[in-house]
């Protein structure tokens, strides 16, 4: 089998399976395979693959052909310009999340924590950590000396996050937690991802997020604003004087969380859009 041929055969499949971008996916996935760039590629597109990678390819297109997440297939994804290991125990992260992570750190470039950055580190709290991709993002791109800690219920979203850090050669602390339980000490800022889809809107996701993102991770309970209040209540008591809240939202909480934030006492409430337009981020800051 060459490589135009895999390409435009596993084109077609993924295309009759309703898959999403399929040629897209069939790329990835023979990039992946083969270790083949895109100049390669075009410089001879008739190579022959080796009987393994055409065996490993089938096998990937396959996968992918059942909705199994690109992610899941391939073990990576890219976030922030930084390469993550994702499994099925973590949310893959998305782009969107990246409106999170470039909020912090203009915060933190402003130097808008209460009492300066220049003399001590920063504390981060990521709280529902999943992957750590927005604790690792943020400490690899941060221009302030900062120290990180992610938080997460599961063992093995933490096990994952950890092994993400090691890869990227970034020190962080990660702790299991449901929620501030187990959280000792105050934080300069506390950012979460949180679950934020109402339970009756799980069904009707796509495939690749309803069967294969873990449920703990997207379920939000009945209006999509538990885990909103009980962070919001509590993270007063986990922030320094001037420290910040920061959470990613759905398209349209932006108003509740908002006005959970005001009635909690936090000041300077913004909300921050996403590059499709969207409302994706609501911060504030709580001044004690």
């Amino acid at each position: 089998m060459n490589l135009k041929y895999a390409y435009q055969t596993g084109t077609e499949r993924l295309r009759a399976a309703k898959v999403p971008e399929p040629e897209l996916d069939a790329w990835y996935i023979l990039e992946h395979v083969t270790g083949i760039g895109r100049a390669a590629y075009y410089a001879d597109p008739e190579r022959e693959m080796t009987q393994d990678q055409a065996d490993e390819y089938e096998r990937c297109i396959t996968l992918r052909s059942s909705r199994i997440p690109l992610q899941h297939i391939t073990g990576v994804q890219e976030f922030m310009g930084l390469s993550f290991h994702v499994n099925g125990d973590v949310l893959i992260p998305r782009q969107d999340t990246e409106t999170l992570v470039e909020t912090a750190l203009d915060i933190l470039a402003r130097g808008k924590s209460a009492h300066g950055t220049e003399d001590r580190d920063i504390r981060l709290l990521d709280m529902c950590t999943g992957s750590g991709c927005i604790l690792l993002s943020v400490l690899y791109y941060a221009k302030c000396r900062a120290e990180g800690t992610g938080s997460d219920i599961s063992a093995k979203a933490l096990k994952i996050a950890s092994e993400n850090a090691r890869r990227l050669g970034i020190t962080a602390g990660f702790i299991e937690s449901d929620l501030f339980e187990k959280i000792d000490g105050i934080f300069s800022m506390i950012m979460s991802n949180p679950p934020y889809i109402r339970s009756t809107e799980i069904s009707s996701l796509q495939d690749e997020v309803r069967l294969y993102d873990p449920v703990e991770a997207l379920d939000g309970k009945e209006d999509g604003l538990y885990f909103y209040r009980k962070i919001i209540n509590e993270s007063p008591n986990y922030l320094e004087d001037g420290g910040w809240l920061l959470f990613e939202i759905g398209y349209d909480q932006a108003e509740d969380v908002t006005e959970l934030m005001e009635a909690r006492g936090f000041e300077e409430i913004s909300v921050k859009k996403d590059l499709a337009g969207l409302d994706r981020v609501v911060y504030g800051r709580y001044i004690k």
